[in-house]
C-alpha cells in the first residue's frame, strides 16, 4: 500500500493543485494539519474522491464546524480531531500534527508509522522499529513544498518537491 503524506497547507490551492496528481497515485492519504479554510477539504475532496484521507487538526486550523461541515459531503474524508490510529497495509499509523507528540509517540512503541507537521521542516528519522516522519509544508513558506510517500511493506519513504 502506497500511503501519501502531507501537511500545513495553509490554504496554498495552488500548491495543492500541484501535488493532486502524485496523490491520486496514493491508496491512501494522511493529512497531518493546519489545512486552515475549508475549501480545502472541498478541493481535497474533489481532486482525491476515490482515495480515504485522514486529517488531524492543526493549530492553525480555524472554523472546525464549517470544515466537518464541508467533509461530509466526502465519504472518503475521514477527520480525527488531535489523533488519528489507523491500520494501514499491516502498519499501525498515528498521525498528530506536533512534532514532541509524535516524537512521543513513536518511542512508545506501539506504532510502525507516526506522522505530523508543525514546524514545516521535512524530516524522517527510525526510532526503533517505528518510521517517525514530517512531509514537510506543502504551502512553501520557507521555499521548499513538499509531500511524502511511505509503501507500507518495505516502510521507504519517497519526498516529492512541488
Amino acid at each position: 500500500m502506497i500511503i501519501g503524506v502531507l501537511s500545513d497547507s495553509h490554504d496554498n490551492i495552488w500548491k495543492l493543485d500541484k501535488a493532486l496528481p502524485h496523490l491520486q497515485q496514493a491508496d491512501v492519504v494522511l493529512h497531518c494539519g493546519d489545512l486552515c479554510a475549508p475549501f480545502m477539504i472541498t478541493r481535497l475532496g474533489q481532486g482525491l474522491p476515490q482515495v480515504p484521507i485522514h486529517i488531524v487538526w492543526g493549530n492553525n486550523d480555524g472554523d472546525t464546524y464549517l470544515i466537518a461541515q464541508k467533509a461530509s459531503a466526502f465519504p472518503a474524508i475521514m477527520l480525527h480531531g488531535a489523533l488519528a490510529e489507523v491500520e494501514l497495509g499491516g502498519l499501525v499509523v498515528a498521525v498528530n500534527h506536533y512534532p514532541e507528540i509524535a516524537r512521543g509517540l513513536a518511542l512508545s512503541a506501539a506504532y510502525d508509522l507516526v506522522c505530523y507537521g508543525h514546524d514545516h521542516m521535512a524530516n524522517e528519522e527510525k526510532l526503533g522499529d517505528c518510521v517517525l516522519l514530517n512531509p514537510g509544508e506543502l504551502m512553501g513558506m520557507n521555499g521548499r513544498s513538499s509531500i511524502a510517500f511511505v509503501d507500507s511493506g518495505t516502510r521507504e519513504v519517497r519526498f516529492v518537491d512541488l
